[in-house]
């Protein structure tokens, strides 16, 4: 009956990422790969949580203080004045409202532009929903934007550009300088952006997230999305939203109100206290996330991974392999799961062709595809400590991993 399958259907695979989450938890092995805390979320935003369970808020529901509170942050952080009751969708997490977002603006046959490397959920919707991912790549080793590529990405069919900063799996985040490129193509071209920013509040050395809604006539082209999960360590609440344009809202509700009617109905209640949380509490958010962040990248140095720029955003540190080592990163990845007990993720997991223009990768392009390592630094830190014995004992003579 496997005929039956929808096409895509029968091109989607499990998310490699996931299981390397499984295996760790049957070895037993450190997990650096998946993207989410091992530590507990705010007793705060907990206990707001089992408070609406007990107040039988468990039924379909739609809190719209939800939206007044993200309309007054919106104003706040970015300038920016939406209207909470036409502007602003509750979806089950930023991963709901991205997919409504493909399905409400994408025909069949519709490009859509991304920066590679980039996170494997983006290109399912799209193809999904009838589009063609479209690549662009970031220049290694500061995964910096080139204009030329993305001009030269542009057809009669682009229909948008998605865009994710602070970035996963790099940790870039995108510089004014590139925004104002991308915002100066969306305005020539006359295409949307959807953006992910759902580390919108993990920023490191000064860095502060700009959203490119802010940038001249860019609000009415563009639909944010975003979510509870990375900020108060609540991935598994589902909470998340889309904030544009009340004619792009209108179309994302009534998909999000056909494929699952209502986000989780106490967790909405208890996303009311955390969006309620003090300036206090972000900034000790973004130094305890730093102090991993440096922690990690220091172990990481000592067994001979090379730190060419450190994240600006994100929990992620993606490391390339040292010259010296002959292992592809799928190769690596296995026998640090052998040797060491840790697991990390292959980064050719975020790196993609397209297919239909091989001849303009060059080598040395293809080649880095294989070249990279994600760790997450959203860990306790005695996961963090754990890891770096295990890497430690695996330190030869010479200083670097014998893995190398």
């Amino acid at each position: 009956m496997e005929q039956k399958l929808s096409s895509v259907a029968k091109t989607l695979t499990s998310s490699p990422i996931q299981q390397l989450s499984y295996l760790a938890e049957r070895r037993n092995a450190v997990n650096l790969a998946e993207g989410f805390p091992d530590f507990p979320a705010p007793s705060y935003l907990k206990d707001a949580a089992i408070s609406a369970i007990r107040s039988d808020f468990n039924q379909y529901r739609h809190v719209q203080a939800i939206c007044d509170y993200l309309a007054y942050q919106l104003k706040q952080m970015h300038g920016l004045d939406v209207d909470p009751l036409t502007d602003i969708v509750v979806c089950c997490g930023q991963s709901e409202a991205f997919a409504a977002a493909m399905f409400a603006i994408i025909n069949q046959g519709d490009e859509v532009i991304l920066f590679d490397p980039s996170y494997e959920t983006y290109e399912t919707c799209i193809r999904l929903a009838g589009g063609v991912p479209v690549y662009v790549a970031l220049d290694p080793p500061y995964w910096s934007l080139d204009p030329n590529k993305l001009a030269k990405s542009f057809t009669a069919r682009t229909k948008a550009i998605v865009l994710n900063s602070p970035h996963n799996p790099t940790g870039k985040v995108f510089t004014k300088d590139e925004l104002e490129i991308i915002a100066g193509v969306c305005r020539t071209w006359d295409i949307l952006v959807v953006t992910d920013e759902v580390y919108e509040h993990i920023t490191f050395d000064g860095e502060r997230h700009t959203s490119v809604a802010t940038f001249p006539g860019m609000q009415k082209r563009t639909i944010i999305t975003s979510s509870l999960s990375k900020s108060f360590s609540v991935t598994g609440w589902r909470i998340g939203w889309a904030i544009c344009p009340a004619y792009f809202a209108s179309a994302i509700r009534n998909i999000h109100v056909k494929i699952t009617d209502s986000a989780p109905a106490p967790f909405q209640e208890a996303a009311l206290t955390a969006l309620r949380s003090s300036p206090e509490y972000f900034d000790a958010l973004r130094q305890d996330y730093k102090s991993k962040r440096d922690y990690l990248a220091q172990v990481l140095t000592k067994v001979g991974f090379q730190v060419s720029v450190m994240p600006k955003g994100s929990f992620f540190l993606f490391m390339e392999l040292p010259r010296t080592c002959t292992l592809s990163d799928v190769d690596f990845v296995e026998e640090l799961i052998k040797q060491a007990g840790v697991v990390a993720v292959p980064g050719c997991v975020f790196f993609h062709t397209n297919s239909s223009k091989l001849e303009d990768l060059s080598l040395t392009a293809i080649s880095y595809h294989r070249r990279y390592i994600r760790f997450a630094f959203c860990k306790s830190e005695e996961t963090l400590a754990a890891a770096s014995q295990k890497l430690t004992e695996l330190i030869d003579g010479s200083g670097g991993l014998k893995l190398f």
